[in-house]
């Protein structure tokens, strides 16, 4: 069920009980930004308390933690909070950067809302204790609430909030409430606490966005042109209207949808349309020439300096030798299980509503409404259980040309693309190269560490912007050398810059995004250099990590676990990863063995210290699918470009790790007490490093590109 965020109108579906909401001033980003941030909780007339969440559902298990924050603060029992998707408004935006936006992204679902969401709860308890006072005359320091009632302990008296919630919501919120002490908490940290969406989905009830329905509904199944930015020179509508159920077929801008009566005459009339493609901007760009301008990028002189700190050209000049090493991976799909579909209703008002799987629901109305020509508030964005978004979803792509042919049908309709589309239309993970070279001294220690990045700047497509031609050699994509600036190993100098080699492959954030690279080409450059210096790798990084104690104890923790060190079956080694990314710290262990000469993983140990954890079971399982993700990237999957396109365009070719290749995954959260951080994508950027350093242990050659396994030519 979807809400729409109306105060009134929450007010009303409340019946008539409490209902705050909460501003508080926090950072969003790692430079510290701050803005206001509002969170509406209803406690309503039934006793059960319902929050309109500003996050979207994609499987992350988010809702049930802001769920445990709010029972935990109020004093109830679990299954009495409910948790609904808000609509896109001023109530729920936050600022990043400079940009008030709806949006989930970049592990800030829990880390960002546990404060003020607690804080909110906190609000409602007092204001319910303080109506409870009025009630039943007493002072206010005698009451307590707990399981969804206001006790009065020496009288034995008790009140439920559901009674109080009228008189409470006409007292003023408290401006700095105090917070319950973390002993009383029933359900934040515990490991038992279960996800209430889970049955639903095993049983298949869940709605997701191709499940959606309105009445009189109707079914557009979109192509698109084969080619990055190509147009449609011509297409034979023809054999589609020849399809049974079809209705009409209506062109936009990049693509051609068939409108049918069933999801299937609409498929069936897409696969049948004859389309001539116009000449793509850029037909002879390739998969090898993008590598060939990304390599030479990493050779050719810069400006685009991200930081130097220590002056490492210095250090280099007074070395007493220099290695250096080149790695490159490949573009990305996303490749969600549920193609791209939308649902859109225009109302007699003149308005229109979406029903869709959003990760940037402003994002979203903002183009609804350019394209329709509306103010954005004649739009509404409601969000569907999401079928995998991995920041695919983030992107508008598919907003503009269904509202389009809804309008050109005037009925309620259902836009979709098959599988092929999905692929083909692009937003990928950016292809990357690196060259890591570091300084070492006579004593055998880094003395200094330089990394040069090359590649396209996603930026570019993900938010274009201008950028004259004089800029191009001093523009760092943020993404390129995301977390380089977290590194937490002391080398001495240490310089980042970076060559932009652009084309015309569109690109959008990927899970964990410039750093599921970054931790590839750090963790497997740290690797090389502690053979390259006679050193195991785990003690190379305990030598780099001396200064920090968190950092080793999660090292030290990881290795014993794992056991490093200890005897393994012939024909197996271990390889190590370590990297830092959205607020958290995570080390892993790759054990791995050479099958028919393919790599076959048999286990991973995965620890993670992210601070404060709310729903321990959740966290697990996020790192549990982040490894399988990230293995699955590191083995097998690539986005080919030729003839200015993507050449998979499904799964038989789109490799992905299959269910009897996934390893054993033991993981493990080690709380430091550190500021509570994200946990949706840090334990993928190290997973294919520990890979790749298990391989290169094994065979004694290093592994600089990826996927290890190459298919087929």
């Amino acid at each position: 069920m979807t809400v729409t965020l109306d105060r009134r109108a929450f007010l009303a579906a409340s019946g008539g009980g409490l209902v705050v909401g909460l501003t508080a001033s926090l950072p969003v980003n790692a430079a510290g930004a701050g803005g206001a941030l509002n969170a509406y909780l209803a406690i309503g007339a039934d006793g059960v308390v319902t929050l309109l969440s500003p996050v979207s559902e994609m499987g992350q298990g988010t809702h049930t933690a802001h769920a445990a924050i709010i029972a935990d603060e109020l004093g109830l029992a679990f299954d009495k909070v409910r948790v609904e998707m808000g609509e896109p408004g001023e109530p729920f935006r936050r600022l990043q950067g400079q940009a008030a936006i709806m949006s989930s992204s970049g592990s800030w679902g829990v880390r960002y809302w546990a404060a003020p969401l607690r804080k909110a709860a906190a609000q409602a308890r007092l204001m319910l204790i303080e109506a409870g006072a009025a009630r039943l005359k007493v002072p206010v320091g005698e009451l307590r609430a707990e399981a969804g009632m206001v006790v009065h302990a020496k009288s034995g008296r008790r009140i439920g909030f559901a009674t109080l919630a009228g008189e409470a919501a006409k007292l003023a919120p408290p401006a700095d409430p105090p917070l319950r002490p973390g002993t009383e908490r029933r359900h934040v940290g515990d490991s038992r606490l279960r996800r209430p969406d889970l049955p639903d989905k095993v049983r298949g009830r869940t709605v997701y966005s191709f499940d959606f329905k309105r009445p009189g509904m109707v079914y557009a199944c979109a192509r698109l042109t084969p080619a990055f930015a190509a147009p449609i020179a011509q297409v034979d509508e023809a054999p589609a209207r020849a399809v049974k159920g079809v209705l009409d077929v209506v062109a936009f801008p990049g693509g051609v949808a068939v409108v049918a009566a069933s999801q299937w005459a609409a498929m069936k009339g897409a696969a049948a349309l004859e389309i001539t493609p116009g000449p793509a901007p850029d037909p002879e760009l390739s998969s090898a020439a993008i590598s060939a301008a990304m390599r030479e990028g990493l050779a050719a002189p810069s400006r685009a300096i991200a930081f130097d700190r220590g002056g490492f050209d210095a250090a280099r000049a007074g070395a007493a030798r220099i290695f250096s090493a080149d790695y490159e991976v490949p573009y990305l799909s996303h490749a969600p299980m549920e193609p791209w579909s939308v649902t859109v209703e225009f109302s007699t008002a003149g308005g229109v509503r979406l029903w869709g799987p959003f990760q940037a629901q402003d994002r979203a109305r903002t183009t609804a409404a350019a394209a329709l020509k509306l103010k954005p508030e004649d739009v509404r964005i409601s969000t569907l259980m999401l079928g995998g978004g991995f920041g695919r979803r983030i992107m508008d792509d598919g907003v503009a040309p269904a509202v389009l042919v809804a309008k050109a049908v005037g009925r309620p309709l259902k836009f979709f693309w098959r599988r092929e589309e999905e692929f083909l239309a692009g937003w990928l993970r950016p292809a990357m190269a690196a060259r890591l070279t570091a300084a070492i001294g006579p004593d055998n220690r880094v003395t200094g560490l330089h990394i040069r990045m090359s590649g396209p700047a996603m930026r570019r497509s993900f938010a274009p912007t201008p950028l004259p031609a004089d800029q191009f050699d001093t523009f760092v994509e943020p993404s390129a050398v995301q977390n380089f600036d977290l590194v937490r190993y002391r080398v001495g100098a240490y310089k980042v810059d970076y060559a932009m080699r652009h084309n015309a492959v569109t690109m959008c954030p990927w899970r964990a995004v410039g750093a599921s690279h970054n931790g590839f080409f750090l963790e497997t450059f740290i690797d090389e250099l502690a053979r390259v210096l006679g050193k195991d790798p785990v003690a190379l990084r305990r030598e780099l990590l001396a200064h920090d104690a968190r950092a080793l104890k999660l090292v030290d923790e990881t290795a014993a676990r794992a056991g490093w060190g200890k005897a393994l079956a012939p024909g197996h080694a271990l390889g190590f990863a370590f990297f830092e990314s959205y607020g958290s710290l995570c080390a892993q262990v790759a054990e791995v063995s050479l099958v028919d000469g393919q790599p076959k993983v048999h286990r991973v140990v995965c620890g993670l210290d992210c601070g404060a954890v709310v729903m321990p079971d959740g966290v697990v399982s996020q790192m549990e699918g982040q490894v399988v993700m990230g293995l699955s990237a590191a083995l097998f999957e690539a986005v080919t470009i030729a003839n200015g396109g993507v050449v998979e365009t499904n799964f038989d070719a789109y490799r992905l790790l299959r269910f009897e290749e996934c390893p054993q995954i033991s993981c493990f959260i080690l709380e430091s007490g550190a500021p509570m951080g994200g946990v949706g994508e840090p334990a993928l950027p190290p997973t294919a490093a520990a890979l790749a350093n298990a391989l290169a242990a094994l065979t004694g050659e290093p592994v600089r590109s990826l996927p290890l396994v190459r298919p087929p030519a």
